[in-house]
């Protein structure tokens, strides 16, 4: 009797639009079932999970809100009650806005790192705790950002929640090896919003070498690379023109 062939799964937080989608969307090119979350946007989660579907059939989606722990362990006990295994978990989601000093609120705070910091913990150990009880290499991958190796005026909370994200990617990386991969992707800046300023773009072309922005590709392109990678864990991976050498 042939042995019965388990679909790959990949779970993903915050990947209605933008580069959760993007990934997502080369993930179930590759095979894997994709069950991702959103907040807030469903009509845009629905035509997300309409399009993974045309790849992946049993694909899947769930609203969590990423900064509320039980809300994260009862989306990973959506997906557990589906899937029989999971192969890669990309903690995403994220929040991101100015917080100019000396005038940030204690709400501001909290938004910031409760979602940037506190649910990228929680979702790698909710992932973690379905991982160990696997026989076969496993991965995650958070995502920070080219802030946390430079100082920005204007987003103290949001660069000190993505330089947690990396540190706690080192801690995971070191605590679960040598069967769980854990690394972390921290992009430049990537396409601005139709409305920001044209000259906004131009100042921060000049601080990139590659003298470019970039795209959801470039993200994409970093974690297959990571994906199908076997022997390395506890780095972050800068998708950023260079960005970080000014």
């Amino acid at each position: 009797m042939a042995q019965e062939t388990v679909q790959k799964t990949a779970f993903i937080t915050g990947a209605s639009g933008r580069l959760g989608k993007a990934m997502a969307m080369a993930l179930a090119k590759l095979g894997y079932a994709v069950c991702f979350t959103y907040l807030s946007s469903a009509k845009q989660a629905r035509q997300t999970l309409k399009e993974l579907r045309a790849i992946s059939p049993a694909s899947q989606m769930v609203r969590c809100d990423i900064s509320k722990v039980r809300a994260i362990e009862r989306a990973f006990a959506f997906f557990a009650r589906r899937f029989k295994r999971l192969d890669v978990c990309i903690a995403n989601a994220s929040s991101f806005f100015p917080t100019p000093l000396p005038n940030v609120t204690e709400k501001e705070w909290d938004n910031l790192v409760d979602t940037n910091l506190k649910g990228t913990f929680f979702t790698m150990q909710c992932a973690v705790r379905l991982m160990i009880e696997q026989e076969f290499i496993s991965r995650i991958i958070t995502m920070s950002d080219v802030s946390a190796s430079l100082v920005w005026r204007r987003y103290a909370p949001y660069t000190a929640s993505k330089v947690g994200v990396q540190h706690l990617t080192k801690i995971f990386a070191k605590e679960f090896a040598p069967t769980i991969l854990v690394n972390s992707i921290a992009p430049g800046t990537m396409l601005l919003h139709p409305d920001r300023d044209a000259g906004l773009e131009k100042d921060i072309l000049k601080k990139i070498p590659l003298r470019r922005l970039g795209t959801p590709d470039d993200i994409v392109k970093a974690m297959l690379f990571l994906i199908e990678s076997d022997y390395i864990t506890g780095q972050t991976v800068s998708v950023d023109g260079g960005r970080v050498l000014f």
